[in-house]
C-alpha cells in the first residue's frame, strides 16, 4: 500500500517525509503519519499531541524548543506555504549551532521531522498558512526556550525580508552565544 519516503538531509536526525499521494479526478487521498511505515523508515517516535496554527504572510514563529522536555516534531503545512527551520542544539553534535530549511506547502505535501535537541520556527510565504505540527513529549510553558531570529551566529537565510512580523516573545530571545544551549 502507501510508502512514505525519507529524504535525509545535511544534518543527521533531521529528514524530510513525503507520503505516497494517491489523486484522481475527485482529489487526492494521503497518510499523513502511519506508526509502521515511519518505524519501518527509521522514524520512532511516540506522537503525544497535535497542534495547529494559522498564520498571514511575513509571520515568522520562532525559534521555539524546550530545555528538559525536549520535543521531537513532524510538521507540515495543510493551507499556504511556509519556509520550516530547524537548529541543531544537540550536545556534542558535529553540527550544533547549523541549521536546515524546508519549504513546505499544501501544494507539495512535505512533512519535516525534527528531532528532538533543536530549535524550530517557521516564516510564512503565502497570504495565509495553515501549519500543523505532531510533538513527541507534551508542551511545558514553564521549560520553553528560544533563540533570536536572526542570530548572526546561525545565519538563517530567511526568504522574507529583514521585518518579519513577531511575537513580542521572539523578539527577545538572545543568541545563541548568548545563552550556550546545549541540549
Amino acid at each position: 500500500m502507501a510508502k512514505i519516503k525519507v529524504i535525509k538531509t545535511s544534518i543527521e536526525g533531521v529528514v524530510i517525509v513525503e507520503p505516497a499521494v494517491f489523486g484522481d479526478r475527485r482529489g487526492y487521498f494521503m497518510e499523513t503519519y502511519n506508526e509502521r511505515e515511519f518505524a519501518e523508515a527509521g522514524i520512532e517516535n511516540r506522537f503525544v499531541q497535535d497542534n495547529q496554527s494559522c498564520s498571514g504572510r511575513g509571520v515568522l514563529r520562532g525559534l521555539h524548543f524546550q530545555k528538559t522536555h525536549q520535543q521531537a516534531k513532524l510538521v507540515r503545512v495543510v493551507s499556504g506555504e511556509v519556509f520550516d527551520v530547524a537548529v541543531d542544539l544537540r550536545d556534542g553534535s558535529p553540527t550544533y549551532g547549523k541549521w536546515e530549511g524546508v519549504l513546505l506547502s499544501a501544494e507539495n505535501k512535505r512533512q519535516f521531522l525534527i528531532p528532538r535537541g533543536f530549535a524550530h520556527g517557521f516564516a510564512v510565504l503565502s497570504d495565509r498558512a495553515e501549519f500543523c505540527y505532531k510533538c513527541d513529549d507534551f508542551y511545558h510553558p514553564e521549560d520553553e526556550g528560544g533563540l533570536l531570529w536572526n542570530d548572526p551566529d546561525i545565519g538563517i537565510d530567511w526568504p522574507i525580508g529583514d521585518e518579519p512580523i513577531l511575537s513580542e516573545k521572539d523578539k527577545k530571545h538572545p543568541r545563541l552565544c548568548e545563552c550556550k544551549i546545549r541540549l
